[in-house]
């Protein structure tokens, strides 16, 4: 195994659209940037493997090529020093990486909220995000019959994709009621640009039946999914299917603000204007700091990369741009805020954590995480919580429990590596 040693004045960890728009920022300003992400090519999720989908993802692409004084590591990180200025980071080859800062910005934005239901471990059962990143990838799903569940815009973009690559888009199923997404659709009025987005991706996918108070009761098959049942305001029906794609929402990746000491809430990491975080020459941005959509995270992005690089009057200029996701972010939430029933779902013997194999039963009485923990092995598996832990705290209200090293799962070597001096 190599030990590397690395540097760079402003660390940017994370390639989606904020951490895009916060390198950018940072090396316009002069200063000396490195981007830090195991992602094989920037744009995150969203922009998956730097691919330009539109005129806005072919911007952000463009000037982060064409910038100036900024440098990427392929890594994953997995740990921080207690004096909050040493990073350790595994490479894609197997190596590890010692980061030194002076400023840190955290874009390491979001992952899936997964529910339990009767036979959501069946394969052909996937998370909505992860299907569309695996067709992306290049899994073909032509002709193949696919149902979208969950909530939230997310839905309808996997959808217009499954479309594009010949797949059969059966149904969507938005748990979310109708009268609250109407709603959401006037407040868009005040934002043109998405109202015109959102009109025409519902064109492109007006032959598929949207569904909304509507969600999977439990996924059918023997050795892989065949069927899923479907509820909607009491009545009951039968879908056969291929994949089910799944996801309530978006939950931010807090684990390394957790870790280097930042103050974090529910909604996520707890910043101020200039997006700096409750440790000193830390910041965080986008989904991290608050799911809100592309657009707030590149704003947050630009006023982190500014303000990380001394630059506080052009961060302060972009303070309008912000509010006005803020707005949408909120609305956003609001509409498509989980109902109660979804709870229902669960019984004494639906598998709650998949890596361990614990069923909702084992926890009965239980009061907290670290319960959980000691007596089931919940969470302790190789997601360290990232999936049963979103379910958790829904159906039973506990806070994730705290973060310690590795943030993800790494080889011994690397924790031990010589630190950089």
């Amino acid at each position: 195994m190599s030990h590397v040693k690395m540097q760079g004045s402003i660390v940017v960890v994370g390639v989606g659209p904020a951490g895009i728009a916060a390198a950018w920022a940072a090396a316009e300003a002069g200063g000396d940037v490195l981007m830090v992400d195991n992602g094989a090519a920037a744009g995150g999720q969203i922009w998956r493997g730097g691919k330009a989908l539109d005129r806005l993802s072919t911007k952000w692409l463009r000037r982060l090529e064409r910038a100036k004084g900024i440098r990427r590591v392929g890594a994953l990180v997995v740990s921080a020093e207690a004096d909050r200025k040493l990073l350790l980071a595994e490479t894609a080859e197997g190596g590890s990486v010692g980061v030194r800062y002076e400023k840190l910005i955290l874009a390491t934005g979001a992952r899936e909220r997964f529910l339990p239901f009767a036979g959501w471990t069946l394969p052909g059962v996937v998370g909505a995000g992860g299907l569309q990143a695996l067709v992306k990838s290049g899994l073909d799903v032509r002709g193949k019959r696919v149902v979208l569940a969950g909530s939230g815009p997310l839905l309808l973009a996997v959808a217009d994709l499954l479309r594009e690559r010949e797949a059969t888009v059966v149904l969507i199923a938005e748990q979310a009621r109708m009268a609250a997404i109407m709603r959401f659709g006037m407040k868009l009025a005040s934002a043109p640009a998405k109202l015109i987005q959102a009109v025409v991706l519902k064109a492109r996918l007006a032959t598929v039946p949207y569904l909304t108070g509507c969600w999977v009761e439990r996924a059918e098959g023997a050795e892989r999914l065949k069927s899923v049942m479907l509820n909607q305001g009491g009545r009951r029906w039968r879908v056969e299917c291929d994949y089910l794609g799944t996801g309530f929402g978006l939950i931010p990746n807090m684990e390394l603000a957790g870790l280097l000491g930042c103050e974090t809430g529910p909604g996520g990491v707890v910043v101020d204007a200039r997006q700096r975080t409750s440790v000193e020459g830390v910041y965080c941005a986008g989904e991290a700091a608050g799911i809100g959509g592309v657009d707030k995270s590149l704003a947050e992005g630009e006023i982190a990369g500014w303000a990380a690089a001394g630059q506080e009057d052009t961060a302060r200029a972009l303070e309008g741009v912000r509010a006005k996701q803020l707005g949408f972010a909120a609305a956003l939430g609001e509409a498509f805020g989980l109902r109660e029933e979804l709870k229902g779902l669960v019984t004494a013997e639906t598998v709650v954590c998949r890596c361990e194999d614990v069923r909702m039963g084992a926890l009965e009485g239980m009061e907290d995480w670290r319960e959980a923990k000691l007596q089931t092995r919940c969470g302790m598996g190789r997601c360290q919580g990232r999936v049963c832990g979103g379910a958790l705290e829904f159906l039973k209200g506990w806070t994730p429990a705290v973060v310690k090293p590795p943030v993800f799962p790494a080889r011994v070597a690397t924790m031990v590596a010589e630190d950089e001096v």
